[in-house]
């Protein structure tokens, strides 16, 4: 196996860690209880959520910088820096170099909300929303990406392109089923403040005692 094969293993593997990664973030965002349902255990599925990102990065991380060992690829140190002036798929490429670094970024959110609390809740679900950007870009860079590195017609039956396919259609899929979830969920309550429940309270006590002394006067 040549460079470029273990490279396009790595991203394989890359994309099979990001749509686990990306399916299990959509059952955590509906609560997905695994003891009540399928699979009737207690599984850890925050952590697992967060392992399969970590390891996600890291296989993406290594997916481009193996194209540095060929001899055909013609990559250099700039070009995965710089992916516009790659010498092979430039646009394709840039794809995949704009979806990394989504990537890092939702990565390194996570972990300074869940480690170092450097930002809130709020703020952290709102930059989590990358992920819905980062998802088209890599199935469209895994798609039309050619493993060969020759510029070759599409064969879009090819084993390695059914797997990338069917990963994406399931993430599509899922997104589609989360999105008609959200749909279909009763408007949040509005919480009043406390003093405001009292003197609410108040009021219908004291209508009912008035109430009371217009009864017993009639009578």
């Amino acid at each position: 196996m040549t460079a470029i094969d273990f490279s396009g293993d790595a991203g394989l593997v890359a994309l099979g860690l990001l749509t686990l990664n990306i399916l299990l973030g959509l059952l955590l965002s509906v609560k997905y209880n695994p003891v009540r349902r399928w699979p009737h255990r207690r599984v850890n599925t925050v952590r697992l959520h967060n392992w399969t990102g970590y390891t996600a990065l890291a296989v993406a991380f290594v997916h481009p910088v193996i194209l540095l060992f060929s001899a055909t690829a013609g990559f250099g140190v700039v070009d995965l820096l710089w992916p516009p002036g790659a010498p092979k798929q430039p646009l394709i490429n840039t794809l995949g170099g704009i979806a990394f670094w989504l990537l890092l970024f939702v990565v390194t959110t996570s972990v300074l909300w869940q480690e170092r609390r450097a930002i809130s809740r709020k703020l952290w679900k709102r930059l989590h929303y990358t992920t819905y950007a980062m998802f088209p870009l890599y199935a469209v860079h895994a798609i039309l990406t050619d493993p060969l590195l020759k510029d070759r017609a599409i064969d879009y039956l090819d084993g390695e392109k059914v797997f990338v396919e069917l990963c994406v259609l399931g993430v599509a899929v899922a997104i589609g089923f989360r999105v008609r979830h959200a749909l279909h969920q009763p408007p949040p309550r509005v919480h009043r403040p406390k003093a405001q429940r009292e003197l609410s309270s108040r009021d219908h006590v004291a209508t009912g005692r008035l109430a009371g002394q217009e009864a017993r006067k009639r009578a």
